[in-house]
């Protein structure tokens, strides 16, 4: 998986996340991966999933796969 990060990414976070500081995290996709950080820690470290890898984790999340 590549390392590099993209000079600019657009970060979002669900719908579901409320607005009071609780643990949240943000997803950005380039073209090759899905970047996640924590929102509280913007500038620190992030993880990259690959594109499919991410897809599958997402999916299962929404058949209530955990």
């Amino acid at each position: 998986m590549n390392a590099e990060q993209p000079a600019r990414l657009d970060w979002f976070k669900s719908s579901y996340s409320s607005g009071e500081g609780g643990a949240c995290v943000e997803v950005a996709a380039d073209g090759t991966a899905a970047r996640v950080r924590d929102s509280k820690e913007r500038g620190g470290p992030q993880l990259a999933f690959a594109r499919g890898a991410w897809a599958g984790f997402v999916s299962d999340l929404g058949r209530d796969g955990f």
